[in-house]
């Protein structure tokens, strides 16, 4: 018996993975906030909280937070997820051939017109995920069920328009240099303890209400998107457990694809810290971010500042979010 709680602890906190967590029950959160919240933890967000992380603000230093969007660009295709697209619509000279204005050779020739287009998948690129992207047995967050809203033109409830502008306290958590490495192994999951630890380091402390972002180093990578594509290291169930229930952050991020590490921990679920998260605690995230330069020049306390795109009924949105460095508590 001795060896066998040995056994489950060491999986537990070794790679976050426990015969308890394969057989517990995993069911949608109902929100404390009432029957209709589609906000979840967001609703930690006040004016009075906004107002004082933004008097904290020391340097007119703006820190942006997220990648390029460009032709090739890393994303799930594998599931097929349609990639990133853009075409011009109209050229300089094109205009002159075509002539679409009807306005005739030499207005357009001295008037030039660029016009493009795109078409992408909403999680690509630093995004952030709604309470509908992932659910649990028919549900999504505070019981709102595909049958009910989920209509030919997207979700009824939680949708990316219900996203507000976000602004809170910002910490960065550096576990890739918190280890003296490059970047995390392949697959590597994060841990509660690698996360004190990197916070130790640090010398910051976590509060309620936090934005708390976490760095593997996958960004440097983001080109090259074969070897971007293979590692998928990220946090463990059993570290988002620690953040949200024991720490109580708003809003988590991080500067992988898949925010959780792949394979899965669970072999009863797939994504366990997505359905966790959203749709049990109600607690949305950012995935693809660009954190190096923060974590270049130690900046693990700022005033994060973010708002994304209000796509009608959308289980995601492309956001730009930015840091600017606050005065430590």
């Amino acid at each position: 018996m001795k060896k066998l709680m040995l056994l489950s602890y060491f999986l537990t906190f070794q790679t976050g993975w426990s015969l308890a967590q394969e057989i517990s029950e995993e069911k949608v959160g109902k929100s404390p906030w009432g029957p209709d919240d589609e906000l979840g933890t967001l609703n930690l967000m006040t004016e009075q909280t906004r107002l004082q992380v933004l008097s904290k603000i020391n340097s007119g230093k703006v820190y942006d937070l997220s990648v390029e969007y460009f032709v090739g660009m890393p994303s799930f295709h594998a599931l097929g997820d349609p990639p990133y697209q853009f075409w011009m619509t109209h050229t300089p000279h094109g205009t002159v051939v075509d002539n679409p204005n009807k306005l005739g050779e030499s207005m357009n020739a001295k008037v030039s017109y660029t016009g493009d287009a795109i078409s992408m998948y909403t999680h690509m690129g630093t995004h952030i995920d709604a309470l509908n992207h992932f659910g649990l047995n028919g549900e999504i967050w505070n019981g709102f069920s595909a049958e009910k809203h989920l209509g030919d033109k997207g979700w009824k409830k939680t949708g990316a328009e219900t996203i507000p502008p976000i602004i809170g306290r910002g910490v960065l958590i550096d576990i890739v240099s918190s280890k003296g490495l490059e970047r995390l192994p392949a697959n590597y999951r994060i841990s509660s303890l690698d996360l004190m630890e990197a916070l130790s380091k640090q010398n910051v402390e976590l509060k309620s209400g936090d934005i708390v972002l976490i760095r593997t180093g996958q960004a440097r990578f983001y080109t090259n998107s074969d070897h971007y594509l293979d590692e998928y290291p990220g946090i463990s169930l059993e570290a988002a457990k620690w953040l949200v229930e024991e720490k109580g952050i708003m809003l988590l991020g991080a500067d992988n694809l898949s925010f959780e590490a792949f394979p899965p921990e669970r072999n009863d679920n797939w994504v366990p810290v997505h359905t966790y998260l959203l749709a049990e605690k109600g607690v949305m995230f950012l995935e693809q971010m660009n954190l190096e330069s923060l974590a270049e020049d130690k900046v693990y306390e700022f005033a994060f500042i973010g708002s994304s795109l209000k796509l009608k009924g959308a289980s995601g949105s492309p956001i730009r979010p930015i840091a600017l460095p606050i005065e430590s508590d």
